[in-house]
């Protein structure tokens, strides 16, 4: 007789059930507290400027633009979308593990590489204030130039779906027709790779924390599956 016994996949999980409530009550709370500038708080900030904070490193994944609304609601539809397929697969913990370090690794990418463009403000700085122009500098030190956003931690969970499900077909707009997984998540990191590194006037996506976070899910679910042969779907 068997012992086989089918369990119902949860349509919405705990882990990102709370995920979701958590980033809606941060956007919540940053439009109630903009008097306070909670968003610029929160946000990660270039390491060299004097607003960057350790914390900031987990904040910021659970922050989004308070102007943009589009911003929160594509990244947790696409939470729930590909996340509680993974959250079934691997279980509540796994799956927070996962997420967690996802975002962890977009933020190391985005810190990085701005590392280096952040150098061009501090010149800039620098120089207002040898000339004497305290009021440029002072404006220059708090330019808004911090990231928010749970899309690092996304892209790593796209990345990990598209490794474990590569041919599941999807349906993106504006596209008529479906695209494999695999094919669908290598479009957005080309797209955010020439993003990055064109430069585009007026682009204020953080790509590269994209792109980080895309490979820091892509090494974690490969390794996982190279030490455990069970997890390979």
């Amino acid at each position: 007789m068997s012992n086989f016994q089918f369990t119902r996949p949860d349509r919405f999980p705990p882990v990102v059930k709370n995920l979701i409530i958590i980033n809606a009550l941060v956007f919540v709370a940053q439009l109630v507290f903009r008097d306070i500038n909670l968003t610029a708080k929160i946000g990660l900030w270039p390491i060299e400027s004097e607003h960057f904070k350790p914390y900031q490193v987990a904040t910021h994944m659970f922050a989004h633009s308070p102007t943009m609304i589009f911003h929160i609601m594509f990244n947790m539809f696409a939470l729930w979308m590909f996340g509680r397929i993974l959250e079934n697969v691997w279980g509540a913990k796994r799956f927070l593990f996962f997420y967690l370090v996802c975002g962890i690794g977009a933020a190391a990418a985005h810190l990085a590489i701005n590392y280096f463009e952040y150098k061009e403000i501090l010149d800039a700085i620098n120089q207002a204030e040898r000339l004497g122009d305290y009021r440029s500098a002072e404006f220059l030190r708090d330019f808004p130039v911090y990231a928010v956003g749970a899309s690092g931690a996304i892209m790593g969970i796209m990345a990990a779906f598209a490794y474990l499900f590569p041919n599941t077909q999807l349906y993106i707009m504006p596209f008529p027709f479906p695209v494999k997984a695999k094919w669908a998540v290598l479009g957005f990191a080309a797209i955010d790779l020439f993003g990055g590194v064109a430069k585009i006037s007026g682009d204020n996506i953080a790509h590269f924390a994209h792109l980080g976070g895309a490979l820091t899910g892509f090494l974690l679910v490969l390794y996982w599956n190279k030490t455990n042969r069970k997890t390979l779907y």
